[in-house]
């Protein structure tokens, strides 16, 4: 049986204070196996977006326990944290975040810099070209499209080799024809590199794509199945 390189306990994550709070995750548990593809699904306000984060160390739970590659993140500090994600976890957002003032080799560079990577900026070089930019990498965000910005920000995500890639509505902001050419690119590189693809989508076509599909609804996990055409789709 293939390890689990993700394990939710009971996780339960409340935010605001007071008349605000929300209670956001309420008593999820989740096993997502090394290697695998597993697409988040649901509807808005359902708490998919939140439990990437929670995935990430970007929130921190206020129950149960979350291990992540064989760590427990519950009880480290901010900056252990953020060392440890900078290891092991790539993050894609919707929305890119890129740093408007840096070109593409230099966003890309960013997180290789911040983990002592001597050689960040060739490695940011390759990993663009990786991902058909190579003509690319001196443009600032502003000057390339959604497609190419996003295809930065997957650069980036790969370019520390993490075991685990978050895309949180990686295709939300494109076009159908460029956002297929994202999730082809994304299924590529996990494939290619042997990562756990966790992937947040409203879009049922990519959702399909992923070996398991994980259903939230009000903070909890409904279901959990397997799509037996993955394979037959990702072809």
């Amino acid at each position: 049986m293939t390890e689990a390189v993700i394990e939710l306990r009971d996780v339960s994550l409340t935010l605001g204070t007071g008349a605000s709070s929300v209670h956001v995750l309420k008593g999820v548990s989740l096993d997502v196996a090394a290697g695998e593809a597993t697409g988040i699904v649901g509807p808005s306000g359902s708490g998919k977006s939140t439990l990437l984060m929670v995935l990430a160390g970007l929130e921190r739970v206020d129950g149960g326990t979350v291990k992540i590659a064989g760590e427990l993140l519950n009880g480290r500090s901010e900056d252990q944290i953020a060392a440890f994600r900078g290891r092991n976890i790539g993050i894609v957002f919707q929305s890119f975040h890129l740093i408007p003032n840096m070109t593409a080799l230099e966003n890309v560079a960013v997180p290789l810099e911040l983990a002592g990577k001597r050689d960040a900026f060739a490695i940011a070089e390759r990993e663009l070209a990786a991902v058909g930019l190579a003509d690319r990498v001196t443009h600032y965000p502003g000057e390339l499209s959604g497609g190419e910005q996003q295809r930065v920000a997957i650069a980036r995500a790969l370019a520390p080799e993490p075991a685990i890639l978050i895309a949180d509505e990686p295709t939300g902001n494109l076009d159908q024809a460029t956002g297929r050419q994202i999730a082809d690119l994304l299924f590529a590189k996990a494939a290619e590199r042997a990562m756990t693809l966790v992937l947040v989508t409203h879009d049922p076509a990519l959702a399909a794509r992923c070996d398991r599909q994980v259903a939230m609804r009000s903070g909890r996990i409904e279901t959990a199945t397997v799509a037996p055409l993955a394979e037959k789709v990702r072809a």
